[in-house]
């Protein structure tokens, strides 16, 4: 590979667990120079002393965590930001960094939906930017690659939707599975919560513990069928139920559908309609019949991995897939629109083995 072009980067929200996944990548990405990382709870503080992980990175040592400001950060001649940042805050920022003239990469929620009244309706309250909703690109590379590519916005997608939908839209666009008949069962690391005071996050609650929350309509939901409607070119209702695992990262989801074909028939089918969408996407590896999801091949990357089973005594398909959240259900998934945004090849700084 010869000398790739160094883009200038800014990460608004370093400091919480997805913006310390997101540095980890591109501290280490060969197209990337940070010129501002921002946090509020570390600003005064460089990345080695915040972070003694990265103390061995280029820059670690000198570059410090400021106040995130929107004219600071463009000065810094930062051409795309990164926003590691809680939904509800992101807004304030991506706006007016769009308007000087910066492209965004928005980690949080808050421009994934493209109907205003969709999010209110799951989130509570009117949508505080709905001016963008419309250019905003729902950042699924495997999905909405070319318009990646072209985007000034791309709205990251949510570590369940990406368990969820990377399986599914495949399946419904052949009409393989019954679009009426869909459930998801996901389980999640505690990260997944981000890192906020919450007593029921706290190590003693959650070690040695399962338990299901945020049914029956979870705000990722909203994006969920967002998508799938769009594949399957019908409104499509999903049962989605959330669990919280012990684990620091990780995300095992199962998704149960009724088939529209017989199982001999779905056993010829669904190997090649996956191997059409996803044969030549580096970071979704296709198990195969009988295959199980399991996190640990999946910490501290970009992977999905997909597996299925053929349920031929009730005539249905089980689909099962895993991946870190907090990697390509997170900052994995985000600097892999980075590189298409950039014309960089799509695997560039993030790791493949």
């Amino acid at each position: 590979m010869g000398i790739l072009e160094t883009h200038r980067v800014a990460v608004v929200g370093a400091s919480g667990y997805t913006g310390q996944e997101l540095l980890r990548f591109l501290l280490v990405h060969p197209g990337i120079e940070l010129t501002a990382v921002t946090s509020r709870q570390e600003a005064g503080r460089s990345l080695a002393e915040a972070f003694p992980r990265f103390a061995a990175a280029p820059r670690a040592r000198d570059l410090q965590f400021v106040e995130p400001d929107v004219g600071a950060i463009s000065a810094t001649g930062a051409t795309i930001a990164f926003l590691a940042l809680p939904h509800g805050v992101a807004h304030d920022y991506a706006g007016p960094l769009l308007e000087a003239g910066l492209r965004v990469i928005d980690l949080s929620a808050d421009f994934r939906l493209r109907d205003a009244d969709v999010y209110e309706e799951f989130y509570g309250h009117a949508h505080p930017a709905p001016e963008w909703l419309e250019e905003a690109v729902y950042g699924l590379p495997e999905i909405h690659r070319d318009r990646i590519v072209e985007a000034r916005l791309v709205a990251s997608p949510g570590c369940y939707p990406t368990s969820i939908l990377l399986p599914l839209i495949p399946l419904l666009e052949d009409e393989l599975v019954d679009a009426g008949s869909l459930v998801a069962s996901s389980a999640s690391g505690a990260s997944g919560a981000g890192k906020k005071a919450d007593p029921s996050l706290l190590f003693v609650e959650v070690n040695e513990s399962f338990r299901a929350y945020g049914a029956p309509k979870h705000r990722h939901l909203s994006e969920i069928e967002q998508e799938l409607n769009a594949a399957a070119g019908a409104p499509v209702r999903l049962t989605f139920v959330p669990h919280l695992l012990p684990l620091r990262a990780g995300i095992g989801t199962t998704i149960v559908a009724d088939l529209n074909v017989t199982p001999e028939e779905a056993r010829d089918r669904i190997p090649a309609v996956y191997g059409e969408r996803y044969g030549e996407a580096p970071f979704v590896r296709i198990l195969g019949e009988g295959a199980f999801g399991d996190t640990k091949h999946v910490a501290g990357t970009n992977f999905l991995d997909i597996g299925w089973a053929i349920d031929e005594r009730a005539g249905r398909l089980l689909v099962f897939s895993a991946e870190d959240n907090l990697g390509k259900g997170a900052a994995g998934q985000a600097v892999q629109s980075f590189n298409l945004m950039t014309g960089l090849p799509e695997t560039t700084g993030l790791p493949t083995l």
